[in-house]
């Protein structure tokens, strides 16, 4: 899958739609570090400030979960996928979707999760890819084991 990145504001019409778990780990070796965000989209992102709900901080950029496996990771890259794609799925709505996206690392937010600036989109995730991974998520891991 090649990247094309055209000139100007990029907007999720510009880039691929992600249809399958295997179409989001076919990109990661394209746009390296790759994120998922769930938000309204680019735009939507790009014209508000991202803040901390809890505390009401103002935060240094957008928050997104990883969907590079860290070095350590073990088990297929299917799986770490699916676990990024499930963390926070649960935000999902009409107006909030999934999308991939890549960018400059300006620090972690509140939860350690990356915060992102100069966003640029790199797909739109179709919600039968979260819902695939889901399945996935329940098949091969322990949700809920905290070791105790």
């Amino acid at each position: 899958m090649a990247l094309h990145v055209p000139d100007g504001p990029l907007t999720l019409d510009d880039v691929p739609r992600l249809r399958s778990l295997g179409d989001v780990v076919e990109l990661l070796p394209v746009a390296t570090p790759l994120y998922v965000r769930f938000s309204a989209g680019p735009v939507a992102d790009a014209a508000a400030e991202s803040r901390d709900h809890e505390s009401g901080c103002l935060l240094p950029g957008l928050s997104v979960n990883p969907l590079d496996p860290e070095p350590w990771w073990d088990r297929p890259v299917e799986h770490w996928v699916a676990r990024q794609l499930c963390q926070y799925a649960h935000l999902m709505t009409p107006q909030r979707f999934p999308w991939a996206l890549t960018g400059e690392l300006a620090g972690r937010g509140p939860d350690c999760e990356p915060l992102l600036v100069a966003a640029i989109p790199v797909a739109s995730i179709d919600r039968a890819v979260v819902d695939e991974a889901a399945a996935l998520y329940a098949r091969v891991f322990d949700p809920g084991n905290d070791g105790t």
